[in-house]
């Protein structure tokens, strides 16, 4: 069974880790997931629900963020992918300066280590230099940087489209077969 580290943090957003993890827990994926302070301030205006909501909704293996020695922690517990969506300026920041000072950014630290897939979503916009600087040294690094900037190419019909326009993006990077919207065929244009 492919697992993932899933890490929502501080940005809005959270609504795409909550697709994303609906997607993968029914696609047999099993999913650890760790909710920063304020990342679980977001999911609770966002989505209605805590991290404990989310974790029994989907049988989500919830590791505290607080908890270094969590099993996510280790580089010697193999994932398959760490995702951090949404990922805040704060997060990225921490990340690219080498700071694990928590779950999330740990967990993160320890997919860089061991050279493992690592994506991170950023949402907030504008974005301060710092934060672009940041995110081109993850890239430069090989993480994935994988904005939440939906497109409107495929004229979407509601908030839901939007929102897998996204996810649809974070499964392609995982390899994960998927029906999530519909893709470019060339023939579009006339």
């Amino acid at each position: 069974m492919p697992s993932a580290v899933i890490a929502i943090t501080g940005a809005s957003g959270s609504v795409y880790s909550v697709r994303l993890i609906d997607i993968l827990v029914n696609a047999g994926w099993e999913i650890f997931l760790t909710v920063t302070r304020e990342g679980a301030i977001n999911l609770k205006l966002e989505c209605g629900m805590t991290p404990k909501d989310l974790s029994k909704k989907y049988g989500l293996r919830l590791e505290e963020n607080q908890n270094l020695a969590a099993r996510s922690a280790s580089g010697s517990a193999k994932f398959d992918a760490y995702v951090i969506c949404p990922a805040s300026g704060t997060t990225i920041g921490k990340i690219a300066s080498g700071i694990s000072d928590n779950l999330a950014t740990r967990s993160a630290i320890v997919a860089l280590k061991e050279r493992r897939k690592l994506i991170i979503v950023p949402r907030e916009t504008p974005v301060a230099t710092p934060h672009l600087e940041a995110m081109a040294k993850l890239s430069s690094w090989g993480v994935v940087v994988l904005p939440a900037s939906p497109g409107f190419y495929k004229n979407p019909k509601s908030i839901d489209d939007l929102i897998d326009f996204v996810v649809a993006r974070i499964l392609d990077q995982l390899d994960v077969d998927h029906k999530v919207g519909s893709r470019w065929t060339g023939e579009e244009v006339s």
